[in-house]
């Protein structure tokens, strides 16, 4: 494995809870011991070649129902999920690990749920300048 392909993939980055206890497993059954040991390596010890990780990653994805799902879709999903946190746009390229604007945008996608969220933090932005209750979106505020 070499180097990342700019300064901004050397990063930390926080993983969410929910997921630990799966990647502390995978730690322990199956990367490589120590801070700097490979995550992911082959049944001898050494690290995958492409084929070798494509058979292997074709038998776990047929196992778990999701033949279509390639290994690059884990990092598309994770990102996405974190952008539909909220989180801004210099948040997310340092989570990412993107050098650029372009990149991190690839991410942003425009979703019905995502666009009821906007509208129901507007909502409240705008009641509380108010000094109304809140409502969810599309609901009539009462009148003070």
């Amino acid at each position: 494995m070499g180097d990342t392909k700019s300064e901004a993939g050397k990063r930390t980055v926080t993983i969410p809870a929910v997921v630990l206890p799966d990647v502390r497993t995978h730690l322990d059954q199956f990367a490589e011991k120590g801070p700097k040991g490979l995550l992911f390596v082959g049944e001898k010890g050494a690290p995958f070649r492409r084929t070798s990780f494509g058979r292997i990653w074709k038998k776990a994805r047929d196992k778990a129902g999701m033949p279509d799902f390639r290994f690059y879709d884990l990092r598309h999903t994770g990102n996405t999920l974190a952008a539909t946190t909220g989180a801004s746009l210099k948040e997310l390229m340092a989570r990412m690990g993107h050098a650029s604007v372009r990149a991190a945008l690839i991410y942003q996608h425009a979703t019905s749920e995502r666009d009821k969220k906007i509208a129901d933090g507007m909502d409240a932005a705008i009641n509380e300048k108010l000094g109304r209750g809140t409502t969810a979106a599309g609901e009539e505020a009462p009148s003070a």
